[in-house]
C-alpha cells in the first residue's frame, strides 16, 4: 500500500474515498504530489470508483482544478467512475463558472456519492 502525505484514502467495499489533507491546494509542489498520489489509485491501485470528499477544503487553485479534469480522465480511460462531494459553495462556485460542474458527478455529502454508484 502507497505512502500519501496529501490524501486519506479509505476503501467502502468496491469505492474508494479519498479526503485531501491539505486545506488549501495552491502550492505547485503540493500540486504535482497530490497528483501523483491521486493518478497512482487509478494507474497502480487499480481503483475504478471513486469519491473525492473535500471537507475540510478551503481553496483550490485552477492547477489543482487541472490536475482533477486529468484524474477524472484517468479514471474514465480504466472505465470506472468518480464522484466529488462535500464542496463548500464558494469551491462549487468555481466549478459553475468553469462549466465543471458539467463535467464533474457532484454531490452533496460522502454517502450520496457513495450510494450513487
Amino acid at each position: 500500500m502507497a505512502t500519501h502525505r496529501r490524501i486519506d484514502v479509505a476503501k467502502i467495499g468496491e469505492i474508494t474515498v479519498v479526503k485531501f489533507l491539505d486545506k488549501k491546494i495552491l502550492d505547485e509542489a503540493n500540486i504535482q504530489e497530490l497528483g501523483t498520489e491521486l493518478f497512482g489509485l487509478v494507474e497502480h491501485d487499480n481503483r475504478k470508483s471513486i469519491v473525492l470528499n473535500f471537507t475540510g477544503v478551503e481553496f483550490l487553485s485552477s492547477a489543482a482544478l487541472g490536475k482533477l479534469i486529468t484524474l477524472d480522465r484517468k479514471v474514465k480511460a480504466a472505465k470506472g467512475r468518480m464522484k466529488m462531494s462535500n464542496i463548500r459553495p464558494e469551491i462549487f462556485e468555481v466549478f459553475q463558472i468553469t462549466k465543471l460542474n458539467k463535467v464533474f458527478d457532484i454531490r452533496t455529502d460522502e454517502s450520496e456519492a457513495i450510494s450513487a454508484f
